[in-house]
């Protein structure tokens, strides 16, 4: 099953309302603040002023500086592609953020985790992997999505396949797309802007 198509149904942020709250700004209504955010996010890896930039423009330094976490994070951490990407998966499953999912779930396909297991992240139900480290990075987010913390027993597990640094990077991993999911999903950002469009691609540095 289609993971895109299995959450097509989940609402953004649970809102039954389309309204964008805090769509993109106009590039003339920038203040000189925010175009020059902007421009850094559009020279940047990511390319486009997209997703949940677009309401943290509102507010640009604090942009600047989430951008340079999430750059880390999904860029550079040493967590292997694979469960950077199951673990946004979980994450954006749990907070009901259609865009987040639609984004990484073609990536985690493409990194190698199964195609089981995101239709039962879809679905809501565990995504039981024979992959040790996928099994160790499930049960961590989780746990920590769930109850706010880990047990024992799923800390040493993660502690031995990810080592105390990416134990580290994959709690920040999740707590970090949990905090854009929410401002996506106050703001009711829609699931159409993708990467690789970038509104302010027209304007001059």
């Amino acid at each position: 099953m289609n993971p895109d198509h299995q959450a097509a149904a989940v609402s953004q942020g649970f809102s039954v309302s389309p309204q964008d709250r805090l769509p993109m700004m106009a590039r003339e209504a920038m203040s000189a603040a925010q175009g020059e955010a902007a421009d850094a996010l559009i020279a940047g890896p990511r390319k486009a002023v997209f997703g949940p930039f677009i309401p943290l423009l509102r507010s640009p330094e604090l942009m600047v500086r989430v951008g340079k976490v999430g750059e880390y994070l999904r860029f550079d951490s040493l967590l292997e592609v694979r469960i950077r990407e199951l673990a946004m998966c979980v994450v954006a499953r749990h907070v009901s953020n259609q865009f987040e999912w639609l984004m990484h779930a073609p990536l985690a396909l493409k990194a190698g985790v199964p195609q089981a297991s995101l239709d039962a992240i879809a679905e809501g139900r565990y995504p039981h992997s024979q992959a040790q480290d996928e099994a160790a990075a499930v049960d961590l987010v989780t746990e920590l999505l769930q109850h706010h913390g880990v047990s024992d027993s799923s800390y040493a597990a993660a502690l031995g396949v990810f080592g105390e640094q990416g134990v580290v990077e994959l709690t920040t991993l999740v707590g970090y797309f949990a905090m854009v999911c929410w401002v996506m999903n106050v703001a009711r950002t829609p699931t159409d802007n993708k990467p690789g469009f970038s509104p302010l691609a027209a304007f001059p540095a």
